[in-house]
């Protein structure tokens, strides 16, 4: 029987997620923690047995049941997180960005920055 195909795409962004998640880990500017908790939603609608892999994974079951628990971001990932925000507005700066470009990107990772900082920590 042929797997469904809303779950065959579910399936493909979970994996395409964790790969992501997994060259977080060593490349980085690249974030680790969202590309897992990302990989472990598409995993739970279209392939159970990669949910429970990654969710009894040593690396990545942690951060995984800390934010299904208490929507918990691990206090190094947003703190590379929020660093890497500020590196890239910088960086826009620097190069010489229009107004419209920093302005807009600026109030983006605000907000983003914002909701980082408004979740636990663990």
């Amino acid at each position: 029987m042929a797997a469904q195909p809303n779950k065959t795409g579910f399936r493909i962004l979970a994996y395409i997620s964790a790969l992501l998640g997994l060259a977080g880990v060593v490349l980085p500017l690249l974030p680790t923690t969202p590309f897992v908790l990302l990989a472990a939603f598409f995993a739970s609608k279209g392939s159970p047995a990669f949910a429970l892999w990654l969710e009894q994974h040593p690396a990545f079951g942690p951060a995984i049941e800390q934010w299904r628990e208490r929507r918990a971001i691990p206090l190094k990932a947003k703190l590379l997180a929020l660093g890497m925000m500020v590196l890239s507005w910088t960086m826009l700066l620097a190069l010489g960005s229009p107004l419209l470009v920093l302005t807009i990107s600026g109030l983006c990772l605000s907000a983003i920055a914002a909701y980082l900082i408004s979740r636990p920590s663990c």
